[in-house]
């Protein structure tokens, strides 16, 4: 299932943001805006996706959507929540494509600004110049 988020933040990077970027394992240990996701999946089981940007990362995506050059923290906490549903949203129609365990997904909740440090089983970081974005699972009791 990580793969399929994996890759629609990869996309993301590529068709929206439009720079050179790379990954790695692990999460980053930059201070974050960290938004979740709860999947439903077609096993039965449940996951939470987590999406964690520092907020440089962020700045190029309300830049590219709002035009802003300088966004508060109020703006960059909507961007989190809308970078999450776009990547989670893209990812479903990847893993339904692919036949790779299709999932629902329900409404994004901001969940703060900080560390990273929520229980995760596995994660990536890309990074895009000095900035960067985890994807993160972790599969959650029913």
């Amino acid at each position: 299932m990580l793969n399929s988020i994996e890759e629609a933040a990869v996309n993301f990077c590529i068709h929206q943001i439009r720079e050179d970027h790379g990954v790695k394992e692990g999460i980053t240990k930059k201070r974050t805006l960290i938004a979740y996701i709860d999947l439903d999946a077609q096993d039965g089981k449940k996951y939470r996706a987590y999406i964690a940007s520092d907020s440089g990362f962020m700045q190029r995506v309300s830049k590219l959507f709002l035009e802003e050059d300088e966004s508060d923290e109020e703006t960059l906490t909507d961007m989190t929540l809308e970078t999450a549903n776009l990547i989670i949203g893209s990812a479903k129609v990847i893993a339904e494509e692919k036949s790779q365990n299709p999932y629902t997904i329900n409404t994004p909740y901001f969940e703060k600004i900080g560390e990273f440090d929520l229980e995760y089983d596995d994660a990536k970081t890309i990074q895009v110049g000095d900035d960067e974005i985890t994807i993160a699972l972790k599969e959650v009791n029913a």
